[in-house]
């Protein structure tokens, strides 16, 4: 069954960098599938981006540091409960298919 939550991410180089935990469906699911979608809400009518692709699971290693101090840098929650290799995890989202609305283009 499809799981539709908010999550906290990060556009870095092409890809979606996305927090997620080990004790969630989020990641129970994207175990068993590694396609997946995003969708990123302008908060403004009729703006926004959908975002698919491929995920690959970054749970250790230089990727995973890498990921981790952006996510502390920008978001207070990771200062507030900092955690190390393996207890936590992020995926990055490889976009394969790209559709925004109400956005101009540069």
């Amino acid at each position: 069954m499809p799981d539709v939550v908010p999550v906290c991410y990060i556009y870095k180089s092409g890809k979606l960098l996305v927090a997620t935990d080990y004790a969630t469906r989020k990641y129970r699911n994207i175990l068993a599938n590694d396609r997946v979608a995003l969708v990123v809400d302008a908060y403004r009518p009729n703006r926004g981006i959908l975002v698919q692709g491929k995920l690959k699971i970054l749970e250790g290693g230089p990727d995973f540091r890498g990921a981790y101090a952006l996510f502390y840098k920008k978001s207070s929650w990771v200062r507030a409960h900092p955690s190390k290799e393996g207890e936590t995890q992020f995926v990055t989202i490889d976009p394969s298919n790209k559709v925004s609305w109400g956005l101009r283009s540069n």
